[in-house]
């Protein structure tokens, strides 16, 4: 059979002839053809043509008749073509490559390149990852791209984005990362890169066009917009003209899963909404949003969960939670890790803290909540909200802080008088202006009603931790306990160092942990009704005052030193004085900055804002305030402004509409400005968190 297929005049003509006919022979005539072929005698033919090598050696261009012959000369017997079409099919696939004489066995090697390329690189792909809509890579073609510079145009003189790209991210992206495309629009962009072909390089300046489809996000059926209906820049100094703000909003939880845990009793996993995460320029244009749909599914209990807790680590990746996952991802959507919380821990929400320095570097510490815990009256529950939990790089769970075990879960003071119509996120509105008196109290610890709900003891929302920070410098960490209306520094050894906050209700062994406030001269600052009605909350001009159901207790690094640490916080304000105004109209909240001397055990007041602007600028949960080292200014996210109920109805009065504001340092008088250098408001969004992101971070370094 062999020497029949040799390479002789004869048979280079025979494959010349078949490869030819079988590349051009119209499909009618083929199948004619190819109907008296017999199978297993065609495909031995096949075989043998293909080992021989005749194609590299033979020229096309034979007809239809030749073809016959040539077939008919090495098949005899017949079958129906139905019994032989796929090996006709295949066999024509492989004898038409092989008669364009260019390519060898096993087909094409290299990068496939169908794509239109606008530049003189490769193509533009547009949300590469599928998380980024707004984000785009134009692909490197093959070439080596160095010193890469992007700049996005303004639309209709809008503000225009640009950052150089380091080469790393040139090459983690095989191309260049491009940032910041409008929504909906034909974007202009211009490049210059290096371009490495040859042992030469070329500096290309050039410009792309990048269209983007319209803003999408998972709509309620009610409000006028996606992530929001409306945006008012009321006020930007020009210091601030260039910032991008990442804005974390919550929006509707109608989609949410409505399950629970069946044993052990309660936890938080109820507690689900849609992820509204999108990053606003100066001019209140929208320049980057999550499209979360590849990592989140709402109806699955291990995929879905608030988002929560974002922050720009040190090498501009965004690191946060939701649900029973923490992950990190780049900001055009790339995954770096995306985890289970281990096996131990459950409920991750509102915050993950990246820690950059000290005997934790490198590790995160996660606000969660424990799986089984076995109470002291041997009841076994899901815990809610009380765990901070901090994991290696490599997802161990090194070490944690059972809030339970190490704080007083029975203190009651702050829960009796709380809005029961504003307690977390868990909203209702129904009960807007109602307190839990003693008995409801009593009543609720002797039942077996567990989960995220307000009350004492472990399996209840008793702290409803809203921050973690990490202190690098004694190794420690410093909460933000909203149920308690207290932000604690708790040592690795487990042992409290300080508690910010009333004295009113703290049992004998945390008193020598409680802070006594001082004025800027060190004078004590006398509080009546044990240290809860302060002359900040008696006096209309503010003063020296605690946080009430605070958020965000952040130590500011590079104002701090040794025993001097200076703490940022947004004061919500719910139950302020241990108490209900008689007005809810009268509630108001702050941003504040307090001075700590942890050796001297004093605290003062060095700066506060928000009681100047009363109820129209008063979140009851939620926000931010945070300082910020690259720009020596505070950002500050009031961020269910607007929010309120109407007690007679017990339905919501008013949609949020969430206030940016960012302050410069004065540092003469080393606190912030009375004023705001920034106010952008956001109408009808859910706010949660924001802070200003930083591009050098992303793409720079």
């Amino acid at each position: 059979m062999n020497a029949k297929f040799s390479c002789g005049a004869s048979h280079q003509s025979k494959g010349k002839s078949l490869a030819k006919v079988v590349s051009s022979a119209a499909e009618s005539k083929f199948a004619k053809v190819v109907s008296s072929v017999a199978e297993s005698k065609f495909a031995k033919m096949v075989s043998s043509v293909l080992e021989s090598k005749c194609f590299t050696k033979t020229a096309p261009s034979v007809t239809e008749s030749k073809f016959t012959k040539i077939a008919s000369s090495f098949m005899l017997e017949s079958k129906s073509l139905a019994k032989i079409a796929s090996s006709v099919v295949l066999a024509g696939a492989l004898l038409v490559g092989f008669a364009q004489n260019a390519l060898a066995i096993g087909g094409p090697s290299g990068a496939k390149l169908t794509y239109k390329a606008q530049g003189k690189i490769g193509e533009v792909v547009v949300n590469p990852y599928g998380l980024a809509p707004l984000t785009a890579v134009i692909k490197n073609g093959g070439y080596v791209l160095q010193n890469a510079k992007v700049t996005v145009a303004g639309k209709g003189g809008g503000l225009s984005i640009s950052y150089n790209v380091a080469d790393k991210h040139l090459r983690t992206h095989a191309g260049i990362p491009v940032f910041g495309l409008y929504a909906g629009h034909k974007n202009k962009v211009n490049v210059e890169y290096d371009r490495i072909y040859k042992g030469k390089k070329e500096r290309v300046k050039e410009t792309y066009s990048i269209y983007t489809a319209p803003l999408y996000g998972q709509s309620a059926g009610e409000g006028n917009g996606v992530f929001f209906s409306g945006i008012k820049v009321k006020k930007v100094d020009g210091a601030f003209k260039d910032r991008l703000y990442f804005v974390n909003n919550i929006g509707s939880d109608k989609k949410g899963v409505k399950v629970v845990w069946n044993n052990p009793a309660g936890g938080a996993l109820e507690w689900n909404y849609e992820p509204q995460n999108f990053i606003i320029d100066t001019k209140g244009e929208v320049r980057w949003y999550m499209l979360p749909d590849p990592i989140y599914t709402m109806n699955s209990i291990y995929n879905a969960g608030v988002m929560m807790g974002f922050r720009q680590n040190t090498d501009g990746a965004l690191s946060w939670g939701f649900g029973q996952r923490y992950v990190k991802y780049d900001i055009m959507g790339r995954e770096i890790f995306n985890r289970r919380l281990p096996e131990s821990y459950n409920d991750f929400s509102h915050y993950m803290f990246p820690a950059t320095a000290g005997k934790a570097k490198g590790h995160y510490f996660l606000r969660v909540a424990s799986s089984n815990y076995k109470r002291p009256d041997g009841k076994n529950v899901r815990t809610v909200r009380d765990v901070i939990l901090e994991v290696d790089e490599n997802g161990n769970a090194v070490d944690e802080w059972r809030l339970f075990e190490i704080l007083d879960p029975y203190r009651e003071n702050v829960i009796k008088v709380l809005d029961q119509g504003a307690v977390c996120l868990n909203i209702d509105a129904s009960q807007a202006g109602h307190t839990l008196s003693d008995e409801e109290l009593a009543k609720l610890d002797a039942s077996d009603k567990f989960g995220d709900i307000v009350g004492t003891g472990p399996g209840r929302n008793w702290a409803h931790v809203n921050s973690v920070y990490y202190d690098s410098e004694d190794d420690s960490i410093i909460i933000s306990s909203r149920h308690q209306s207290a932000m604690i520094k708790i040592g690795r050894d487990k042992q409290v160092k300080w508690i910010v906050g009333a004295h009113k209700g703290w049992k004998d062994k945390f008193k020598g942990a409680l802070l006594q406030p001082v004025d800027s001269k060190g004078n004590k600052i006398n509080c009546t009704d044990e240290q809860s009605k302060c002359p900040g909350y008696t006096n209309k001009n503010g003063g020296f005052d605690w946080t009430w159901t605070q958020h965000t207790a952040f130590k500011i690094d590079s104002k701090s030193k040794g025993d001097i640490l200076y703490l940022s916080a947004f004061d919500n304000g719910d139950s302020r004085g241990m108490e209900q105004p008689t007005f809810p109209t009268d509630k108001y909240s702050r941003a504040v900055i307090y001075k700590i001397d942890q050796k001297k055990m004093t605290i003062e007041q060095i700066w506060e804002y928000g009681k100047n602007r009363g109820n129209a600028w008063y979140s009851p949960v939620t926000c931010i305030t945070e300082f910020i080292p690259e720009t020596n200014s505070v950002m500050v996210y009031s961020a269910t402004a607007g929010m309120s109920f109407n007690i007679a109805t017990g339905q919501p009065s008013g949609a949020p509409k969430p206030f940016i504001n960012e302050f410069k340092w004065n540092p003469k008088a080393n606190a912030p400005e009375k004023d705001p250098a920034v106010e952008i408001q956001i109408f009808d969004a859910m706010g949660y968190q924001a802070f200003p992101f930083d591009l050098k971070k992303a793409f720079s370094k």
